[in-house]
């Protein structure tokens, strides 16, 4: 069965989905679901629940390390041996080392950058010559501090602000082979926080985005018909810190 958002056309073939597990990622995998799509989630966990109204065969899962560049393609060739070619793919796993450069250890430093900006560049490019056959979709991730650098996120910056430009120069160099869509999402109601120092904890009184509301804008984007592209998407509250 095919999924089509709004108007648009459907998507044939499964969605990969990093990150797809919790946060932006799962909500993205809901909502292929509730569309009666299909979605492989590529992540270091299984989905920590089930989604509501999905069957074994609607959400498979492959367990991969993406901060590995040969764990990430090897993650997509088994999705594709489980799940067949895919129709688009989403990259929304993300990471991050909070602090000063010179307090950050180095290994947590590079791991948001392997992650974030290496994982999605090697997930999009083992995917590439199947997306090129189905004329398929790939949304990148990003952040609005992608754009925006703030301090004691070198790292996050570093990573974000690639995965713009890794994005931007994707779109060139598939022009009229794959559709390429460039998201830049502030800050949503995800466990991506949860780990932190209260320091860099959205406040009390702070107000961030819902997940599913991201979601289908990434649907909507991946639904457009042949040839009509939404190159690129900032999501975010209105009262968004980060933004402009």
């Amino acid at each position: 069965m095919s999924v089509t958002a709004i108007e648009g056309t459907p998507l044939d073939g499964p969605v990969l989905v990093t990150g797809g597990s919790s946060g932006l990622g799962a909500a993205v995998v809901a909502a292929v679901v509730k569309r009666g799509g299909r979605a492989v989630v590529l992540d270091r966990q299984a989905p920590l629940s089930p989604v509501e109204g999905a069957s074994l065969q609607d959400v498979q899962f492959v367990q991969v390390d993406l901060a590995d560049p040969a764990a990430a393609q090897a993650a997509v060739e088994q999705a594709v041996a489980i799940a067949g070619p895919p129709s688009a793919v989403v990259t929304a796993a993300g990471t991050d080392a909070c602090g000063k450069l010179d307090d950050v250890p180095f290994d947590a430093w590079l791991r948001v950058v392997q992650v974030n900006l290496v994982g999605t560049a090697a997930v999009v490019r083992a995917a590439l010559p199947h997306l090129r056959a189905t004329r398929g979709r790939v949304v990148t991730v990003a952040s609005t501090l992608g754009i925006k650098a703030v301090s004691d996120a070198t790292a996050y910056c570093a990573s974000k602000f690639g995965v713009v430009g890794f994005t931007r120069a994707l779109a060139a160099e598939t022009a009229g082979e794959v559709g390429v869509t460039l998201l830049v999402p502030g800050g949503m109601t995800t466990h991506f926080f949860d780990d932190r120092t209260e320091q860099y904890k959205p406040g009390p009184d702070a107000v961030l985005n819902d997940p599913a509301h991201v979601a289908e804008t990434i649907l909507f984007a991946l639904s457009q018909p042949a040839r009509c592209e939404l190159r690129e998407l900032v999501v975010a509250v209105s009262t968004e810190t980060s933004w402009p």
